[in-house]
């Protein structure tokens, strides 16, 4: 046995953590690049702007086109309008989201987390704050280590102030889509809000300035659980973020790699620049193959291929690619690219299908409602000439901005069995005609007397149906009426 201390012994306990290093990214231009700077306008456009855009549902009605009313218990995007008791769309919602995460990561590996995660995109941002005000890797580098001056107080004070900016109306934004946005915004900016408007706007900006400004790559490699999730669910065909080391070992200095190809011994086009590196926003190698850390994003992509161009080499050392490629070429055949394959048909037939079906409950769905309880104590009511009576709580919705009537009929009853609404007077052909105002429901006690010298089961099924007057909507729901 040597005099070393394993790691495990408990002896040195410093010696098993360390300390997140920082990293420091350094910009670069390219392909990748766009598609980022693209994305992240997109995004972050929509999320700030989109609760300013309106609607016309018509009178009586919120013209904010995108609204969460949690005082109204309404949900609206744009057409469409979501009540309460019509959650099951938040979870189509969600199981269509997940199935997207995974139809992702069996194409391309970590999308999501490269290009489209608020994390990522929020991250960039701030980035590209950082790099305006104290300058790119190097000089922030310098920065670092320099002792405080004015100069630096200036920089790092004009910094967090813009991510400040940035997180605060993050949070002011999250809020708008919970309220009438201009409304909202003057009663904040006069100080005339809610209070609860003011708690979610600083814990949201609090959030925001500490996760892209300070945390970064380690919310995705130690907080984030997708990263682990993700690798269970890539195979060999997937694309992702690849150091083709068949073409890029053995590596060296391109001096090095200029002496050993004049001598006819093998180089590889990697010139150990570390350019991929230092543009990592995660700190990864890439030539070190496939890791946790790597959101693939695609800048190193970029980096290379900027060198690559500058030493006249081709392009593409690395690139999206696939396990089975890299093989493949070792072995001197010709790379195949399988985007379809029966795991993505999978994932995108049951996306459609759970689409079409929360498309289809869309379409059909009735903007009426009626439920019926049963009396229990008594359950009936036998009367002096014979009758039967029977007592119900019917409540009934209107899912329109306007007054509704509704027509109530007892299918199942015997002809001339009699159905009267307590406190409604408005009676067509022995029906009754129930009001319901907007956006609303009313409940009300139905009675429904069995004719005399009628013989009733102890149990007959009913059905309660309700007509709207103008529209001709109809809505029915079951019961039972019961007799000695």
């Amino acid at each position: 046995m040597g005099s070393q201390t394993e790691a495990g012994s408990g002896e040195h306990p410093e010696e098993w953590f360390q300390s997140a290093k920082k990293i420091y990214p350094m910009a670069t231009h390219g392909l990748f690049r766009r598609i980022k700077w693209g994305l992240l306008f997109f995004t972050l456009g929509i999320y700030y702007f989109l609760p300013f855009i309106r609607y016309d549902r018509g009178p009586d009605a919120p013209g904010q086109a995108v609204l969460v009313d949690l005082e109204g218990r309404r949900a609206y995007f744009f057409f469409i309008e979501i009540w309460p008791q019509e959650v099951y769309y938040l979870t189509g919602l969600l199981i269509i989201a997940a199935l997207a995460l995974f139809l992702m990561n069996a194409i391309a590996g970590r999308l999501w987390c490269g290009y489209l995660c608020p994390q990522t995109v929020w991250t960039d941002l701030y980035l590209w704050v950082e790099r305006k005000v104290e300058g790119d890797r190097r000089e922030r580098i310098a920065l670092d280590k320099q002792p405080w001056t004015a100069g630096k107080v200036a920089k790092r004070a004009t910094k967090h102030f813009l991510w400040i900016m940035i997180a605060w109306w993050t949070g002011g934004a999250w809020v708008l889509y919970f309220n009438d946005a201009p409304t909202l915004v003057y009663q904040l900016a006069t100080f005339q809000a809610p209070m609860i408007a003011y708690i979610w706007i600083g814990i949201l900006t609090a959030t925001t300035y500490l996760l892209a400004g300070f945390m970064r790559e380690q919310l995705c490699i130690y907080m984030c659980p997708w990263p682990r999730i993700q690798a269970a669910l890539t195979d060999e065909k997937a694309l992702n973020v690849t150091y083709r080391w068949d073409r890029g070992e053995p590596r060296g200095s391109l001096k090095q790699n200029k002496a050993l190809e004049a001598k006819g011994m093998p180089a590889g086009d990697c010139v150990d620049c570390y350019q991929c590196f230092q543009v990592c926003p995660t700190g990864v190698d890439i030539r070190n193959g496939l890791q946790l850390d790597c959101i693939q994003c695609g800048l190193c992509i970029d980096a290379c291929d900027n060198i690559m161009t500058k030493v006249g080499k081709p392009t593409g050392l690395i690139g999206y690619d696939t396990d089975e490629n890299i093989q493949r070429r070792v072995e001197g055949k010709e790379p195949i690219y399988s985007i379809v394959r029966p795991r993505t048909v999978i994932y995108a037939a049951v996306i459609a299908i759970v689409g079409a079906i929360m498309l289809y409950a869309l379409l059909t769905r009735s903007f009426a409602n009626i439920s019926v309880v049963h009396d229990r104590n008594p359950i009936f009511v036998t009367q002096s000439d014979g009758t039967v009576r029977n007592g119900y709580a019917v409540r009934l919705s209107n899912k329109r901005h306007h007054l509704r009537n509704f027509i109530l009929h007892v299918e199942g009853m015997p002809p001339n069995a009699k159905v009267e609404v307590v406190g409604v007077e408005m009676v067509i052909a022995g029906r009754p005609i129930i009001p319901v105002g907007p956006d609303t429901t009313r409940e009300v006690r139905v009675l429904v007397t069995s004719p005399v010298g009628a013989k009733m089961d102890p149990s007959t099924p009913v059905i309660f149906r309700i007509t709207d007057s103008v529209m001709g909507e109809v809505v029915t729901t079951k019961d039972f009426f019961k007799a000695p």
